[in-house]
């Protein structure tokens, strides 16, 4: 267990980020009052912090490290690697190895365009949906992440609209997102067929995509319902707009991906976090005749994207050999592990006199306080208003050595096993007791 006091090192390192750091930050993902947790080193399923605390990881760098830490093929590859340079103004056959080993494992990936962040990818995604169709407006889901692009930061946090009275318009997320940024944005509700619908069809031809998140964090952490995105396949096929999934966080899905478990098919797919082996990477893939916007062996392409450590080879030879390992049979493996600790603390938080419950898919998992039921981003952002109680629970779970995201997102990694899960179900449980105890009954009512 972990307290304040012992957590000494921390603090001193917070103090001397802070003097050359803006709030002693770099990362806004990362920032904690009064200081954040400082870690120093990681193994299998575990991390330790600079004052040699052990923590179980459940956040696993927001979902990137799907083996967890110091995984040997990864290490070996790396360790190979660094002996023969770290990067290079000319391609290595690195890449091809990566992207051979992506467009063999997902039947609709012909080519494969790497980039240095997720955020990265659904940029150069977007310019080239804008540059196949020739259109300049944007379609996304209300509350959905997307990265650090203005486009798509467009309602990421927004008061939830009421769909029923009116359309909504883009909402700036940043301070000084110019008017024009939120023009070119259509906001639709997540998993709403007939709202999105209507908001769609007047801009049917001006749209050049549809960027959605078969599984929004940011939006509960839901899974897209099966009816709404065959909705907008059709929909977006029929009137000539791209769709782009998003699967940054949700890639890990299933071996093939997420959109792929619906029997869908988008136009590009974006994804990253853990096709990196536990560096930065993103990658764009789809058909190549889509990806040909890319292709600069006929003069300039349409869409020029480059980047200095684009496809370095760090990041290719580790993410080549966190690919090989994640075989299928281990994703199943990982998914099962995943359904068991929704169940287990489904049932603690059911049982609590603070209520709540799980949401998530696969290997993911989102743990909410409350009587809310999440279904989308409205339910999401109201069950978040108990964000002083959820932020609580999360200290007390980090006291209890475990190690969950702020918004109460959990990622399994492949070093867990069943020993791992019922020890997540155990130290919550205590945490979960501890919150309840402090919480005055009022509250809780």
């Amino acid at each position: 267990m972990t307290s304040h006091e012992q957590m000494r090192t921390s603090r001193l390192a917070n103090e001397r980020a802070k003097k050359v750091m803006p709030g002693g930050n770099t990362r806004s993902s990362v920032y904690e009052a009064p200081f954040p947790l400082y870690l120093k080193s990681g193994k299998g399923a575990y991390v330790t912090d600079v004052d040699d605390n052990a923590y179980l990881d459940f956040q696993n760098n927001f979902t990137a490290l799907i083996h967890g830490y110091d995984h040997p093929e990864v290490n070996s590859a790396l360790l190979t690697q660094i002996g023969m340079g770290l990067s290079f103004a000319f391609p290595t056959e690195s890449e091809i190895d990566l992207a051979e080993i992506l467009c063999e494992r997902v039947p609709f990936f012909e080519q494969v365009r790497f980039t240095n962040t997720g955020s990265e990818a659904v940029m150069v995604a977007i310019k080239a949906a804008r540059a196949i169709t020739g259109r300049p407006q944007i379609a996304k889901c209300e509350g959905a992440y997307h990265g650090n692009y203005d486009y798509v930061e467009a309602s990421f946090d927004p008061v939830p609209a009421d769909w029923q009275t009116g359309t909504a318009e883009a909402q700036a997320y940043n301070y000084g997102t110019p008017a024009s940024v939120l023009a070119e944005v259509v906001v639709i509700p997540f998993n709403n067929v007939a709202a999105t619908e209507r908001l769609l069809e007047p801009h049917k031809q001006t749209l050049a995509c549809v960027v959605i998140d078969p599984l929004p964090s940011r939006a509960g952490l839901v899974p897209v319902d099966r009816s709404y995105l065959h909705f907008l396949r059709e929909f977006t096929a029929r009137h000539g707009i791209l769709l782009i999934s998003d699967e940054v966080l949700s890639f890990r899905l299933s071996y093939r991906g997420a959109i792929a478990t619906y029997g869908i098919e988008p136009d590009l797919c974006t994804f990253g976090k853990i096709v990196g082996g536990g560096l930065p990477i993103g990658a764009v893939a789809g058909r190549a005749e889509t990806m040909r916007v890319f292709d600069p062996s006929r003069g300039k392409p349409p869409v020029s994207q480059a980047g200095t450590f684009t496809a370095n080879p760090l990041s290719m030879v580790a993410g080549a050999a966190a690919m090989r390992a994640l075989t299928e049979v281990e994703i199943e493996r990982l998914n099962a592990l995943g359904a068991q600790a929704r169940s287990e603390l489904g049932a603690t938080l059911a049982a609590s006199d603070l209520g709540g419950h799980v949401t998530g898919a696969a290997s993911l998992f989102c743990v909410f306080i409350g009587d809310e039921e999440v279904k989308d981003y409205a339910s999401a952002y109201h069950a978040w208003q108990q964000r002083q109680r959820l932020s609580r629970l999360i200290s007390l779970c980090r006291d209890e050595g475990i190690l969950l995201s702020r918004i109460g997102l959990g990622a399994l990694s492949s070093p867990m096993a069943t020993a791992e899960i019922a020890t997540l179900a155990v130290r919550f449980g205590r945490a979960l007791a501890k919150l309840a105890a402090t919480t005055p009954s009022a509250a809780v009512a």
